[in-house]
């Protein structure tokens, strides 16, 4: 996220605790419960990155196991998806919370695992299923590491021409980022691969080993399902925005994923994320995909809370991001009230469009 983005939010964000709007708005849009969203659970090493774009997917051990506790202090029920699904389906009383990581990166294993543990309380692990063979590109984090390697500029190939921007400051950095990534966030899925992939070959970066340096392998998923606490969920085969793509590849890259989760883990999964999850990356269609091919939930990362009428919608399910730039209680206290989520949907409830 840019900067000049973050320090509106925040400023939002500033605005509905200090007014005690928040609190006011809460019985009108706090709605029945939240899907929170995270990535990354790392500890904070206290030094300061001056280009960290991806740092929104990271949040610290403490951070999330305070948040829980607010959660709980709060009254919310920590549950899994089936008992929301339950209780949206079937109306039932008592504001709820779930928690759910995308990825299946192995910090979830050694940082989150313990956390939830301690308090007894279930979450879900959405699973690329590419990703745990070695096989994953986590071309944001290459895109990184190359500009982060850039002495002065960084190049990529943009249609067949050499296209150079700033590396030098950490300002120039973060600029270089925002309009590589976005550029390539709107070309189709596998001519956008084939750039990263021409790019992580210029910069020596072996997206292969990336991937399995970060990323759980088939054995360690297997051991982390064991818990009863712990539902895995599908999340296509290569992590490609559906939208994008064709209705028959759409459907291969949902089915392909449960398939192998089932044969990996001995059960299909009952739930799905939607790689991004915005919505460029998943509409209507998708969402209708989704139901078709037998999953009960589906997620976004379309902001908001769950309210009643989700029942009809329920594979296009709103969720609430932890995000790193946002590690403050302050925050995640507005969050629970549902206002932020409300202003920024115009009082919309339900988006399944």
């Amino acid at each position: 996220m840019a900067k000049g983005k973050v320090a509106m939010m925040r400023a939002a964000l500033v605005g509905l605790h200090r007014t005690g709007a928040g609190r006011l708005l809460a019985p009108f849009t706090q709605g029945q419960g939240l899907i929170f969203t995270l990535h990354r659970v790392t500890p904070d090493t206290g030094v300061p990155r001056g280009f960290a774009p991806n740092r929104i997917l990271e949040v610290s051990p403490d951070f999330l196991g305070a948040v829980l506790d607010q959660v709980i202090e709060a009254g919310l029920d920590v549950i899994t998806l089936d008992e929301a699904a339950d209780r949206l389906t079937h109306g039932e009383a008592g504001r709820f919370a779930c928690f759910t990581f995308d990825d299946g990166y192995r910090d979830n294993r050694d940082h989150a695992l313990p956390l939830f543990q301690a308090r007894q309380l279930p979450f879900t692990l959405y699973i690329p299923t590419a990703y745990p063979s070695g096989q994953g590109e986590l071309w944001w984090l290459a895109l990184e590491q190359a500009i982060a390697a850039a002495a002065r500029e960084v190049e990529i190939d943009r249609d067949g021409s050499p296209w150079q921007l700033p590396t030098v400051t950490d300002a120039d950095k973060t600029r270089t980022y925002e309009t590589i990534y976005w550029w390539l966030r709107e070309l189709p899925e596998h001519r956008m691969r084939a750039t990263v992939r021409s790019l992580a070959v210029r910069y020596d970066i072996d997206l292969g080993q990336q991937c399995r340096n970060l990323i759980m392998t088939w054995d360690e998923i297997r051991d982390i399902a064991a818990d009863p606490l712990v539902t895995i969920g599908a999340h296509t085969k290569d992590h490609f925005a559906l939208a994008k793509l064709p209705v028959d590849e759409a459907v291969a890259q949902m089915l392909d994923s449960a398939d192998m989760l089932e044969a990996e883990l001995g059960s299909r999964p009952a739930h799905f994320a939607y790689p991004y999850g915005d919505a460029g990356s998943a509409g209507a269609r998708d969402f209708a995909l989704a139901e078709g091919a037998g999953f009960r939930t589906a997620v976004t990362t379309r902001k908001g809370m769950l309210f009643p009428a989700h029942k009809e919608h329920l594979t296009a399910l709103p969720r609430v991001s932890l995000n790193g730039e946002f590690q403050n209680l302050s925050y995640t206290a507005l969050y629970l009230t549902g206002a932020p989520f409300a202003i920024w949907n115009g009082f919309q409830q339900v988006d399944a469009g």
